[in-house]
């Protein structure tokens, strides 16, 4: 009876070390994927990219990254330029925030993500 207990003992010790060696697997590799999402950065570069060709003028892409002030700067010379057009004043201005808004797409797009994420998100430049 003894030496059956003893296998019975030898025999949990052995299931006990697979167990701890399939939970340090797993833990590991959770932690991988949880690094990957970590440096995943948020990177907004596309989405800004397209807000700012397709609506620039009225400063979307800026809200996207976090730029309130020149959002709203963007988006105040656009309402003024709009409300200006019909005095025919407002017509030499109306483009102004629609190609501020394509170039900074543009470059948006050019860049590679690591680079937009330094410069954007880090950096934090409002301009171009």
């Amino acid at each position: 009876m003894s030496e059956e207990n003893n296998n019975l003992g030898d025999d949990l010790k052995k299931g006990a070390e697979e167990a701890a060696e399939t939970v340090k697997e797993s833990a590991k590799e959770f932690t991988e994927e949880a690094k990957q999402f970590v440096d995943s950065k948020d990177n907004k570069k596309v989405l800004a990219g397209i807000l700012a060709i397709l609506l620039g003028s009225l400063g979307i892409h800026k809200f996207i990254l976090g730029y309130q002030k020149e959002g709203f700067i963007l988006l105040g010379i656009s309402l003024a330029a709009y409300l200006l057009s019909c005095l025919a004043v407002g017509l030499l201005f109306i483009w102004v925030p629609s190609l501020i808004g394509l170039i900074e797409g543009i470059i948006y797009l050019t860049k590679s993500d690591e680079e937009f994420y330094q410069t954007y998100q880090v950096g934090k430049k409002p301009w171009f």
